[in-house]
């Protein structure tokens, strides 16, 4: 006999809309943990990164995608791609405005494209409502209740300060199906801890970087191993540019811009690990690998 009970839900559901509108860090709020990186420069997420919420009424499973975007690169197509996958196999799509800016040309091209996903239920959110006045929250909502006529729901949320994300959660789960959790209790992401890693040590990477750089950073592991008789695990990671130029702008004056990479990016790493961390940064150049398959394919895109 199972243990679930009969009206227990589960499911997956993804959060669309404009680059920066708030969805990783939405999707970490939820989570109750980081497991998605978040930074204010677009297209910072680059895979489909799982989050997983347990209620007792049931497991949300939480798909972080990549903002939907005009591809510039392979890397753009195929990040749309992937974007375009997760929306298929979705049960709920939640789509999402910040509330601090009024609905634009960009916003409605994607809630009009959810006509492609007819299987999924949609939802409107409205984030960053910590940041807003009453009167542009109450503006924002008719304009994206506007949108669509098939909202199962309009909710404004703030992940910052966590207001109404019980409201949202317990929407969420209403609109999955019935049946038993997909993943165990314990776990919150499906994410690799090699991974997790190799994303700490890129967002510590796109502080502070201008311009086009952002989308020419990317982050491999070589090696974790714990060391013996010591408390100290090493991580061995190079940071993969497109040119030699952004190779001097990640390293710095004198090696300082890398070396504040290491100290940030430990300290996200150690809590991870549970152990004191040995980092060694290393950059290296491989020319134009957004538009390179071989490339894109070696860096697991």
């Amino acid at each position: 006999m199972s243990d679930t009970p009969e009206d227990h839900r589960s499911g997956f559901v993804t959060f669309v809309g404009r680059p920066n509108v708030g969805k990783s860090t939405l999707t970490n709020a939820l989570v109750g943990e980081k497991v998605a990186i978040t930074s204010d420069k677009p297209q910072t997420t680059r895979r489909a990164i799982r989050g997983i919420l347990n209620r007792p009424a049931g497991q949300l499973v939480i798909v972080d995608t990549p903002g939907i975007h005009k591809p510039r690169t392979l890397l753009g197509e195929r990040l749309n791609s992937l974007v375009e996958q997760v929306l298929g196999d979705v049960d709920v799509i939640g789509f999402c405005v910040p509330a601090t800016e009024k609905i634009g040309p960009g916003d409605r091209r994607i809630a009009q494209s959810l006509d492609g996903y007819g299987r999924a239920k949609k939802v409107a959110i409205v984030t960053k409502t910590d940041a807003a006045s009453r009167d542009q929250i109450g503006e924002r909502l008719l304009e994206v209740d506007a949108l669509r006529e098939d909202w199962a729901a309009v909710i404004p949320i703030s992940a910052l300060t966590a207001e109404q994300l019980d409201v949202l959660t317990d929407e969420l789960l209403r609109l999955m199906p019935t049946g038993p959790a997909l993943y165990g209790e314990d776990v919150v992401t499906d994410e690799s801890t090699e991974d997790r890693i190799a994303e700490m040590i890129r967002e510590a990477a796109l502080e502070g970087v201008r311009d086009e750089l952002p989308h020419s950073i990317a982050v491999t592991i070589e090696d974790i191993s714990p060391r013996e008789d010591s408390d100290l695990t090493d991580v061995f990671a190079n940071i993969v540019v497109e040119r030699d130029s952004q190779k001097a702008i990640i390293i710095g004056r004198k090696g300082s811009r890398l070396a504040d990479v290491g100290r940030r990016s430990r300290a996200e790493i150690e809590p991870l690990l549970g152990t004191r961390v040995f980092l060694s940064l290393h950059v290296r150049v491989a020319k134009e690998w957004q538009r390179d398959p071989k490339q894109l394919g070696r860096l697991g895109f």
